[in-house]
């Protein structure tokens, strides 16, 4: 199959996934879709919002219908990297044996991933940017595809560890989930207070988005386009020549060379998914948001004027 139509089977392909993920989820399109960007980019997404908005139901989702193995850890301030990672055991004849833990699976729920002290955060961490992890001396690779996805809960911070700047920058997006509107509410409601079994069919398999993934290495980005990502993200850092007043005033600090990266690939697999074969500007103004909000940091004076990370990067771009 050449790469031409391996791009219209998967725009197709992500039309059916976003049908059958809608089966269950009401509402929260615009999450879905960049929960589904950040899969094809081969990256890792952090899902922000107040309990109760279905963030593990819709990551649960998202794995029945790409087929893949699904593991929750419930992130509690007792929990130890050995319970992520697995531990080494005797067994009966003396020998010692490895026992996986649940980060052997394909798409991970780390649920209130803030709720855990740092030391079990790093170990995670480790499994996010390497795809691989090191114990008891031994180096295991984890099976591809491999995701991360977290939740954060910001309303209950007693108990919490805010997670640490290099792993904030390790997801691509934050993404903010707010509460339905009226009709969405009274659509939950109504499917979940009745006896209803809802089977989610399977639309893609491991090999079709190990596929889309290196298809998404492939797309061609125009030099113009890549320049734009790289100057808006130096817009963000108060520090540089270009970056607006507003910048300088209310941030601490901007975003990393990562972000320039994120917003490339997530402009192509925006594009891709969109059916065109190369990204342009408006491809990056549409996932800037999610890439950039966890990546700057307002000052104390931005905070007393009311501003959040997402209208100055409105003003940014």
């Amino acid at each position: 199959m050449s790469d031409i139509q391996t791009a219209k089977e998967l725009q197709q392909n992500i039309k059916h996934l976003k049908k059958e993920i809608a089966k269950i989820i009401v509402g929260q399109d615009e999450v879905i879709h960049q929960i589904i960007l950040s899969i094809l980019s081969s990256s890792h997404a952090l899902l922000i919002g107040v309990p109760g908005l279905a963030k593990t139901l819709m990551i649960h989702t998202i794995a029945q219908a790409l087929g893949l193995n699904f593991k929750r850890i419930q992130f509690t301030p007792d929990l130890m990297p050995s319970d992520i990672l697995g531990t080494e055991i005797l067994d009966e004849h003396r020998n010692f044996k490895f026992i996986k833990g649940p980060i052997f699976s394909n798409i991970i729920l780390a649920d209130e991933i803030n709720r855990t002290p740092p030391k079990t955060q790093a170990a995670l961490l480790e499994a996010m940017q390497e795809k691989s992890i090191s114990i008891a001396n031994r180096h295991f690779e984890l099976d591809q595809p491999f995701f991360v996805l977290a939740t954060q809960n910001p309303i209950e911070q007693e108990g919490t560890y805010p997670l640490p700047e290099a792993q904030l920058d390790r997801f691509m997006f934050a993404l903010q989930l707010d509460y339905p509107s009226f009709d969405e509410e009274v659509q939950i409601v109504k499917n979940t207070t009745v006896q209803q079994n809802t089977k989610i069919e399977q639309i893609l398999s491991k090999e079709q988005i190990l596929q889309y993934q290196n298809l998404l290495k492939k797309v061609p980005v125009t030099d113009n386009v890549i320049e734009y990502a790289v100057q808006l993200v130096g817009k963000t850092r108060p520090k540089s020549n270009t970056a607006p007043e507003i910048v300088k005033s209310y941030l601490d600090w901007g975003a990393g060379p990562r972000a320039s990266q994120y917003l490339i690939l997530g402009a192509k697999a925006h594009a891709l998914v969109n059916g065109k074969y190369s990204p342009d500007i408006e491809d990056i103004q549409a996932i800037a948001k999610g890439i950039l909000r966890h990546r700057i940091l307002l000052n104390y004076k931005g905070e007393a004027e009311g501003f959040t990370p997402d209208s100055l990067i409105e003003k940014i771009l």
